[in-house]
């Protein structure tokens, strides 16, 4: 069976909870569209966040590598379309490091854009009633450094797809910051699963499509 694999980070910036663990965990060992999901939860800090999901998709061997990650204040679900090569952090990640400025690769490209289906992706969850829209940012923080050096990994892999997603806070979350949006956890649930759907289906009719072409 195929497998699918999706990460979530650990608490950080203070907070108690992380939503996109909070929700990504649910996902762990789920079927969608004849794949198996399978979850990961991500250190919170530049370097060690790549170990570990180059790990997880050495073990893996997914088709599919969605990564997941909290953007406070954010209104709705955001697909990632660009991750760029610097590590330049607000805050110090959990285990104390600021890099300011900094190459995610040395000698690396620039950037490197998703290669998810994030426009169909978008219009699913719209359809679904859930908000949704493409970024094109990622940031600088640990998420963007994630999403970099997820697709410096795939490059050059057709096979395997991978982008990023970031998320809202959780009503719980957003209770300690007055005016901050959030989204229920079971609507960002529904959303995820629904993502994954589609960028597998989108992926299949284009290998149906390729090959009724020759």
């Amino acid at each position: 069976m195929q497998k699918v694999l999706i990460t979530g980070f650990e608490p950080f910036g203070g907070e108690r909870v992380n939503p996109s663990w909070e929700v990504v965990k649910q996902l762990d060992q789920r079927e969608v569209a004849g794949a198996r999901v399978v979850a990961r939860q991500l250190p919170c800090v530049f370097g060690e966040a790549l170990t570990v999901l180059n790990a997880a998709i050495d073990e893996s061997q997914p088709v599919l590598v969605l990564a997941v990650g909290q953007a406070g204040g954010r209104v709705d679900i955001t697909l990632e379309r660009v991750a760029i090569n610097v590590d330049d952090a607000r805050i110090p990640d959990n285990q104390g490091q600021q890099p300011i400025d900094q190459a995610i690769v040395q000698q690396g490209p620039a950037a490197y854009f998703s290669t998810l289906p994030i426009k169909a992706m978008v219009n699913a969850l719209r359809e679904a009633g859930i908000p949704a829209s493409v970024s094109q940012t990622a940031g600088t923080y640990v998420c963007n450094h994630v999403m970099y050096g997820l697709l410096h990994r795939l490059a050059g892999q057709q096979a395997v797809k991978g982008g990023f997603i970031h998320i809202p806070y959780l009503p719980e979350q957003a209770a300690f910051h007055p005016g901050a949006p959030s989204m229920a956890a079971q609507t960002l649930l529904i959303a995820l699963e629904l993502a994954i759907l589609v960028a597998l289906q989108v992926e299949q009719d284009l290998k149906v499509a390729g090959g009724a072409t020759h």
